[in-house]
């Protein structure tokens, strides 16, 4: 039997191939985590352009330095997630405050305006992460509840489960996605915003 805090087989060897040079390993690395990385930059930039740039930026990073990424450390899913999340906070700091400083008056009123930006698209990039990394089941849960308008009764039908289970799953995963709020950034993500 594993050990509970060993890293996921397919983290350690993918993270060995990526030490390796294997440009393979980017392309299945690439396969599996860029609807995550561009979603999460956009999120955070509401820009598809900048979105794109980030993208690229974060799989370069990872292909320049795959020893960055410790498997002990967590899930390869959350350090890219981390990694994304913190250049994209970078780029929309760097955005703001040239925007800022082209705009002159007001720097204190408009720094205070930054701050909550970032951390309105930090909470929101969260809950994006919390969403696609919860459970198949609970997230199927909440998403017949919020956007098909179901109550539990309806949830449980749909899924074919009891309503206890349907109420349970409701439960949980609103629990997970009320934490985007209280950390406003990804479990595992590496370094601040």
């Amino acid at each position: 039997m594993a050990k509970k805090d060993a890293p996921p087989r397919w983290d350690r060897k993918m993270q060995q191939r990526l030490a390796r040079g294997e440009a393979a390993a980017l392309g299945e690395l690439y396969d599996r985590f860029a609807s995550l990385v561009h979603g999460l930059a956009h999120r955070v930039l509401g820009d598809e352009r900048a979105a794109d740039g980030i993208t690229r930026d974060v799989f370069a990073h990872v292909w320049e330095h795959p020893e960055a990424y410790d498997p002990k450390q967590g899930p390869l899913r959350s350090w890219v997630a981390g990694l994304t999340h913190r250049l994209a906070v970078q780029r929309l700091r760097a955005t703001e405050t040239a925007a800022l400083t082209q705009g002159g008056e007001g720097a204190a009123a408009d720094s205070e305006e930054l701050e909550r930006k970032v951390r309105r698209a930090s909470v929101a990039a969260r809950a994006d992460y919390i969403v696609q990394a919860m459970p198949t089941p609970l997230r199927a849960a909440l998403e017949l509840a919020y956007f098909q308008r179901r109550d539990y009764r309806q949830t449980a039908a749909d899924l074919g489960v009891t309503e206890d289970e349907a109420r349970r799953r409701l439960r949980l995963g609103l629990q997970l996605l009320s934490t985007a709020h209280d950390a406003g950034v990804p479990p595992g993500y590496g370094g601040a915003a």
